[in-house]
């Protein structure tokens, strides 16, 4: 099937590939946990304002890390306690990066994949950096334009366990990995599975100047066909 403008089709998957099991593709291992705080006395609000901006319950938010030479910790907002000292603290619910999950970052993981959490902690809106958007991966693909304070989100971690959701995931390619938005992807014209033109001795150059994409599989399929109905006449 060639796209609309008469090229190979090109860019994510549309229909789910073979499903693998999380763990079949997450390494075992484990990492060092973001601290947790104690739960503050005092009375809920439904929202605070740090720097000039406000931040409501549910809001996702970068924060800073203990390391100011890391990227942004990233949380969403569950509850909001103003003090008796007129101080405000946040409970949020962290997202993790892949590295800091049991298995850490793989070839599959975007450069901004994020996975909720059941892992909460208190935290001062002194640390808050400010808004970001946390988006599930499709709506992610939609994008038009992809900047600093957008993530995506398609894993839910349970930290205590190690354990992931969904336990099972859709492969693709001869690497047989997950979906990655990061890295270019063909569809098959044939088989109608999706490709990264490197993993079957190609190139993204290549694949675009092609009216339609053939896999080597599906190609050598189509040869033998070929080469049986010579040796038929």
């Amino acid at each position: 099937r060639a796209a609309a403008n008469g090229a190979a089709a090109v860019g994510s998957p549309r229909a789910p590939g073979e499903y693998r099991s999380v763990l079949s593709v997450f390494a075992h291992q484990t990492v060092e946990t973001k601290m947790a705080a104690p739960a503050p006395k005092g009375k809920k609000v439904d929202s605070c304002v740090f720097n000039g901006e406000k931040f409501a319950v549910d809001d996702t938010i970068t924060l800073r890390p203990p390391n100011s030479s890391g990227p942004p910790f990233v949380g969403k907002i569950s509850e909001i306690v103003k003090e008796p000292n007129g101080e405000e603290q946040c409970h949020v619910s962290w997202f993790y990066r892949p590295e800091e999950a049991r298995g850490g970052r793989k070839a599959f993981h975007g450069d901004k994949e994020l996975f909720t959490s059941d892992h909460y902690d208190w935290v001062a809106k002194s640390s808050i950096n400010g808004h970001c958007s946390v988006h599930k991966l499709r709506e992610y693909q939609q994008l038009t334009e992809v900047t600093d304070n957008d993530y995506y989100t398609r894993f839910s971690y349970k930290a205590s366990k190690g354990e992931f959701k969904p336990d099972k995931v859709p492969v693709y390619c001869a690497c047989e990995m997950p979906y990655n938005p990061d890295l270019f992807m063909v569809e098959c014209e044939s088989c109608e599975e999706w490709y990264h033109p490197q993993c079957v001795g190609s190139t993204k150059k290549q694949v675009e100047k092609l009216a339609q994409f053939v896999c080597p599989t599906c190609d050598k399929k189509a040869q033998a066909r070929a080469a049986k109905k010579q040796r038929v006449k």
